[in-house]
């Protein structure tokens, strides 16, 4: 994807910000929204994931599926 930007600098030429288009914009946030939900999804399963070998090991008494499901 080739972003048309432009640079805004102060009286020393030193960047200080970058304009672009709102249609590009838009985009740019559209993906990144998507990549936040994709690390959140991975960083909850690995947890899960976590939590699940903790259970395994664990010598506690074990909730069943049928029980957790009517606490909700």
């Amino acid at each position: 994807m080739k972003i048309e930007l432009h640079y805004v600098s102060d009286m020393n030429g030193k960047p200080q910000a970058v304009q672009m288009p709102v249609r590009e914009w838009e985009k740019v946030l559209s993906h990144l929204r998507k990549s936040e939900q994709i690390l959140k999804l991975k960083s909850d399963l690995t947890l899960a994931f976590q939590q699940v070998a903790s259970l395994r090991k664990s010598k506690a008494k074990k909730q069943s599926l049928t029980d957790f499901l009517h606490e909700l």
